[in-house]
């Protein structure tokens, strides 16, 4: 088995990977993307058709390129595709499609990235851009492992022709949650189950959009503010008026989430039941790790540990594209560059302070 040499090593080739890739070569760095589909996409192609951005497009590109079309529009599903094939094309960096990182292990002077098509490569950096989008995260609701009726997860979900007609309970309330939602009512009675009421977020204020005022403001980067940006009391859900008055028609509607499942049926908080078709999960995703197994460090929650997207566990490791990893658009189109441009400008400081402590090849 031949091995390659590399400065960097980019675990990935969706959009954290792609501005990872840019940001290594503004550096001076000659980065290699290993990607393990056959095209460079990340998991934009496998989401629902329908699917709109909430940032607009002068705010969603990537390092070193506009996103074309209105600047102020929001782009498709579609619309990121076509771009980031496009800024793949014209990216100056060794990207490899259909190479699936199997196993990842540190050695004193770096790692050794094995794929599973038995391919080899070295350097002293590895950033693992494969985000969060690839492992469907299903909670532990009561009863739904007993459910008769179809479940699925929003990572499922196409288009609402296939649901005409039925009875559909969504678990969730952000965004995609609520564009679904909004959609399928259009075809079928929909209820969105969720812990705390929905949080509809102005998309646009002073007539400009919220992510410029979240970015000057710090908001973006500030941590006291990510309780009232995410969790908490819930998502916020970026809205021009739409979906609050589509809510505001009865379907779809929002309720507490629920006691339990029985069967084909639903119980409410207030003891009353319903039969239910389908259970659609808009509950998120969790990180893809196996492939750096104990380097990752994972917590019991499976996120691996990390403070700002440095490892802080195997020196010389970082991520990008991570929720939250520096900011609200960390797991963004417009967050992936600067988290990038952070993560590895650290990552070579840590490094080079690691080369000055070692001993010469002589001393060892």
């Amino acid at each position: 088995m031949s091995t390659t040499d590399s400065s960097v090593v980019v675990i990935g080739g969706g959009q954290a990977g792609l501005a990872t890739a840019q940001v290594a070569r503004s550096l001076g760095l000659d980065p290699l993307v290993l990607e393990a589909a056959d095209r460079t996409a990340g998991s934009w192609p496998h989401y629902y058709d329908s699917l709109t951005l909430f940032s607009p497009a002068r705010r969603s590109a990537l390092p070193g390129m506009a996103f074309p079309g209105d600047p102020d529009g929001y782009p498709t599903r579609d619309e990121v595709i076509a771009y980031l094939h496009h800024y793949a094309a014209h990216l100056d960096a060794d990207i490899r499609t259909g190479h699936r990182v199997h196993q990842v292990t540190a050695h004193a002077d770096g790692f050794e990235i094995v794929t599973s098509q038995g391919a080899a490569f070295t350097a002293p950096l590895v950033i693992s851009a494969t985000g969060e989008f690839s492992r469907p995260h299903r909670p532990a609701l009561p009863g739904l492992d007993d459910f008769t009726g179809t479940v699925l997860h929003s990572s499922d979900y196409r288009s609402p022709h296939p649901f005409a007609g039925r009875r559909v309970l969504i678990v969730g309330g952000g965004n995609s949650a609520v564009q679904i939602g909004i959609e399928l009512a259009g075809h079928a009675r929909v209820t969105l189950a969720t812990r705390h009421p929905l949080r509809f977020m102005p998309q646009r204020i002073l007539g400009r959009d919220i992510h410029l005022w979240t970015q000057r403001t710090g908001l973006d980067t500030a941590t006291w503010a990510r309780p009232l940006l995410t969790g908490g009391k819930g998502t916020p859900v970026m809205d021009t008026g739409t979906y609050r008055a589509a809510f505001a028609s009865g379907n779809p509607d929002r309720r507490p989430l629920f006691t339990r499942l029985h069967a084909d049926q639903v119980e409410w908080d207030d003891g009353t039941r319903e039969k239910i078709d389908v259970v659609l999960l808009a509950t998120g995703y969790r990180p893809t790790l196996a492939h750096l197994g104990a380097l990752a460090g994972l917590d019991d929650q499976g996120w691996p540990r990390h403070r700002r997207g440095i490892s802080t566990v195997q020196p010389g490791l970082g991520y990008v594209g991570l929720e939250w990893q520096r900011s609200f658009a960390s797991a963004t189109l417009r967050g992936v560059g600067a988290d990038a441009r952070y993560v590895l400008t650290r990552l070579r400081r840590q490094t080079r302070s690691l080369d000055r402590t070692r001993p010469a090849a002589a001393e060892r």
